[in-house]
C-alpha cells in the first residue's frame, strides 16, 4: 500500500521523456555553436602568433613550413629572429574542434595576406552550418 502504482511510475517516465524530447535538441545545438565558436578562436589566437612571427621575420611563414613554423624554428637561413620558445604558448599546434589540423597557405586566395581555416566537422570544402569552412576571411 506504500509503493507506487504502474500507472504512477508510467506517468513520471512519459513526463520525463517529454521533458527530455525538449531540452536535448536545444542542448546539442549549443555543442554545435560552442565548437564553431571555438574555432573562430582559435583561428584568431593563430592569426596573432603568425603575426608576431612577422614583425620578428619581416614575413610570414612559407605554406611549406605552415603553421609549425610557430613552434620549431625553420631552417630558412632568412629566418634569423625567430622567437626562442615559438610563438604558440604551450609549444603545440591546436586542432580544431572536430579533432582535424588547421590548414594554412601564404599567400592568401581569399584577400588577406594567407589563409588559416578549419573545413568545419565534415573536413571537406564547402559545406554549410557546422560542415561550413571556417577562416580568417569570413570569423563574422
Amino acid at each position: 500500500a506504500a509503493g507506487f502504482t504502474l500507472i504512477e511510475v508510467l506517468v513520471v517516465v512519459v513526463i520525463l521523456g517529454i521533458l527530455a524530447a525538449l531540452v536535448v535538441p536545444q542542448i546539442i545545438g549549443r555543442i554545435d555553436d560552442a565548437q564553431v565558436a571555438k574555432a573562430k578562436s582559435d583561428i584568431r589566437a593563430l592569426e596573432t602568433a603568425l603575426n608576431l612571427f612577422r614583425l620578428d621575420n619581416f614575413s610570414y611563414p612559407t605554406t611549406d613550413q605552415g603553421l609549425e613554423a610557430l613552434i620549431k624554428q625553420p631552417s630558412d637561413p632568412s629566418i634569423r629572429n625567430w622567437k626562442s620558445g615559438g610563438y604558440l604558448q604551450n609549444q603545440r599546434l591546436m586542432k580544431d574542434p572536430w579533432g582535424y589540423d588547421y590548414h594554412y597557405v601564404y599567400p592568401g586566395t581569399h584577400g588577406g595576406e594567407y589563409d588559416l581555416f578549419s573545413l568545419g566537422k565534415d573536413n571537406q570544402e564547402g559545406g554549410e552550418g557546422i560542415n561550413a569552412d571556417f577562416g580568417n576571411w569570413n570569423l563574422e
